[in-house]
């Protein structure tokens, strides 16, 4: 008999370079940095390049003792740089593993080796952390490397009984919670959603009257023009969301410079590089005198003119696109905008706006700011809601911009923070509002409003078995006091029930929201669980909205557990709205929300198998005077949502076998009286032909089903694989004029019954 010694971790850099690896860079990198440190005396810090990459090498050994690569990775100032890891087989780079730093903070990145193309027993020789974009990043760092011994847990087995008990925890689902950002009519149609998102970086810099907006840190800090028309991109924004019966929301800037375009509506640059010198970055493509900001030498382009892709903004010139909404669309009581967004994660300005708001904002400016914009705002419509502060996360909710910018270089010191009695940020700002109210008679604030993404790499598209298993558990930081965030947060998040305490103790009866979030994966069925949970937790925890960032591709299955809550039949059937208790033994593993529903009384409850192996499962039922059969509805891997033969409602109980990776609705109708059938499946048209003379096109094509509405014209919209409602028509065979002059456009036809949508014709070409 022989026995081996378990393998031992690898340290690859600690303090220095260890156990023969060297470093083989072609970017710019000091092994001896002093500041920032994960621990001990020193890390890495990396400034590189287009395409450059931090590369570490050694001698090609077996993997066949490793499992995973580890490091502590920071982001600097900036943070988020766009990044890639290779692991290296003869010095060539296998699977990537894309990687986002975070601002100011360490993040531990763990990254199995098969995620990496390292399978047991392959020969590795190196790896880089490496620029994926093909423009210079902005100065990151690497701590505490190591290759990590050791295996994955092994999935769960055996079986879940879960306990329904339709008379406990009763408590209203807010459909609001459902919304999504960003969606178009037909999206916002199939999945019921109820509200309609315009946010994000681009938002805080929308110029109404030039109809213009800036791309900030996003993309090259470029002004760039929408139509020649004021309003234009809002109102459309608008119309589309009423088209899909769902609530807009529109982002009004508080920040004080906003967009401009040049005389003839070309685009500016906020770092012209014909102005401030060559840049380690630029819009190569589209606009290359537009830079990064970012110098050769890893340091900020500083004290640029705003003025030159920018012009102040005003509460006054904000007023003027108020009174043109309200004149647009009536008030909020008159069916117009009702929903008002007091600018985007301030905290942040410092980075995704630096090149007009380089310094941190403090507590007190970005109250001013809200107080004063959202007073004008409600002079104009006293019946709007506001929303805010959409902070970023975590460490913009306890600390302000002021703090986030400085502490880093200042020994992590936070003088914002000690001026205001050492308080958290958002627990200050809700107390601020409050006081207004209180001296002026007047609520400034109606929904308190936060944004949350997953810091331990869930927000990705890494689907290893490590990272599945992660985000399996991680959705426990919305609402669980015992879940300690496995991240660089590392502690107890339980964000709902903190927002609720926050609101409670500083500013009582405010709403309380979710404006962005996303636990990435959208084309992976893991993604799907995660979000079929997120929903589940969202209703059962009484939030008052969220709005999800942003609308999944409908061909993903995150969008179809999307429309597991809201339309799961075609005809807009959903989850209940008062969700009572549904009781699972061990949530990461499967996880269950139970509802009752006003229309027919019925029971609905959602079950989510989070894991990769079937689950015996048992549904206890407790009262509900419901019998016979419960309809079952399901999606799995197979990416379809589907009617499945009725389970056996016997003894109060149900008991089946979910199958690995699944979301299953299982409907139990009130005194056994069944919903009634679904319609029959919408089949594709067919043999679409056409013909163009001159600006006139004729489509003609096949209609393979009896019951549709009629049918829905795409054309492609540029961008490879996505096409876009056109128009709708009712016959089989359509003639329209179309003024595009110039490109090559391919049209296809889906065919439609009320919210129902088919899979789409061949295309024709043009």
């Amino acid at each position: 008999m022989f026995s081996t010694a378990r393998a031992q971790n690898q340290s690859i850099y600690t303090d220095s370079l260890q156990n023969g690896w060297e470093n083989w860079s072609w970017a710019t990198v000091n092994l001896n940095n002093s500041n920032p440190v994960q621990s001990g005396a020193t890390s890495a810090s990396v400034s590189a390049g287009a395409w450059a990459a931090f590369y570490l090498h050694r001698a090609a050994f077996s993997t066949a003792n490793y499992t995973h690569l580890s490091f502590w990775i920071h982001g600097g100032a900036s943070g988020g740089q766009l990044l890639q890891v290779n692991a290296t087989s003869g010095g060539n780079p296998q699977t990537a593993f894309n990687l986002n730093p975070l601002t100011n903070s360490w993040q531990q990145v763990t990254i199995p080796l098969s995620s990496l193309g390292m399978n047991s027993g392959s020969t590795m020789d190196g790896f880089w952390i490496q620029d994926r974009s093909g423009a210079a990043q902005a100065v990151f760092y690497v701590d505490n490397i190591a290759l990590v011994s050791g295996t994955e847990p092994p999935p769960p087995s055996g079986s879940v009984t879960i306990q329904i008990n339709a008379a406990l925890n009763r408590r209203a689902i807010n459909p609001l919670i459902y919304g999504t950002a960003y969606a178009s009519t037909a999206q916002l149609l199939e999945l019921g959603a109820p509200l309609n998102r315009q946010g994000g970086n681009n938002t805080t810099r929308y110029n109404w009257l030039l109809n213009a907006d800036n791309r900030a840190n996003d993309w090259y800090f470029e002004s760039i023009p929408f139509a020649n028309q004021p309003g234009e991109n809002g109102d459309t924004f608008i119309q589309n969301s009423k088209n899909g019966n769902a609530i807009p929301m529109l982002t009004v800037p508080i920040i004080d410079w906003i967009a401009k375009v040049g005389p003839n509506r070309e685009k500016l640059a906020g770092f012209s590089i014909s102005k401030y010198g060559a840049q380690t970055g630029n819009d190569w493509e589209w606009f290359p005198d537009a830079g990064n900001g970012v110098r050769a030498n890893g340091q900020f382009v500083t004290g640029n003119d705003p003025n030159d892709a920018n012009v102040p903004n005003s509460v006054a010139f904000q007023q003027s696109w108020v009174q043109h909404l309200i004149g647009r669309w009536g008030t909020a009581n008159n069916n117009g905008l009702r929903y008002y967004i007091l600018d985007n994660e301030h905290s942040i300005w410092f980075s995704t706006h630096r090149d007009v708001a380089p310094t941190g904002a403090t507590m007190d400016e970005v109250y001013q700011k809200m107080r004063d914009y959202g007073a004008m705002i409600k002079s104009q419509d006293p019946n709007a809601l506001l929303l805010g502060p959409e902070e970023w996360g975590w460490s913009g909710f306890l600390y302000s911009g002021y703090d986030q910018w400085y502490a880093p270089s200042h020994n992590w010191t936070y003088p914002d923070r000690a001026a205001h009695g050492n308080m958290d940020y958002m627990p200050w700002l809700l107390q601020q509002f409050k006081n207004y109210e209180t001296q002026n008679g007047k609520r400034l604030l109606d929904v308190f409003t936060l944004h949350y993404y997953p810091q331990g790499g869930e927000f990705s598209n890494d689907v290893s078995t490590a990272m599945q298993l992660r985000r399996n558990r991680s959705t426990r930081s919305l609402w669980d006091p015992n879940y300690t965030d496995e991240s660089w947060i590392n502690t107890q998040v339980r964000l709902v029930p903190r927002m609720k305490e926050w609101v409670a103790q500083y500013y009582p009866n405010t709403q309380i929201g979710l404006t962005e979030y996303n636990w990435g994966a959208e084309g992976h069925i893991n993604g799907a669980t995660a979000q079929a949970d997120i929903y589940g937790i969202l209703g059962r925890e009484g939030l008052d909205m969220a709005t999800r960032w942003t609308t999944p591709d409908a061909a993903t299955p995150t969008y179809k557990a999307m429309k597991m809550y809201r339309n799961y039949d075609g005809q807009n059937r959903g989850f209940g709205e008062t969700s009572v208790s549904a009781v699972a033994p061990n949530p990461d593993n499967v996880s269950a929300f139970a509802s009752l529903r006003a229309s027919d009384g019925a029971l609905t409850v959602m079950v989510i198998n989070k894991v990769a192996s079937a689950q015996t499962t048992t549904l206890n039922l407790a009262n509900f005077a419901g019998g016979g059969a419960a309809q079952v509805w399901q999606l799995t891997s197979a990416n379809q949502i589907a009617r499945l033969a009725d389970a056996a409602v016997a003894n109060n109980a149900i008991s089946v076998t979910l199958p690995p990776q699944s979301i299953t609705l299982f409907v139990i109708a009130a005194g056994g009286v069944q919903p009634p059938p679904p319609p029959p499946t919408l089949n594709a048209p067919s043999n679409l032909t056409g013909t163009k003379v001159n600006n006139t096109i004729r489509l003609t094509w096949r209609d393979n089903s009896s019951d549709e509405n009629g049918f829905i014209v795409e054309r492609a919209t540029g961008t490879t694989g996505n096409f876009a409602e056109i128009f709708r028509t009712g016959a089989n065979t359509t003639v329209y004029s179309t003024t595009q002059k110039k490109g090559s456009f391919a049209y296809r036809v889906k065919a439609y019954r009320g919210t129902t949508f088919s899979g789409a014709s061949n295309t024709v070409q043009f």
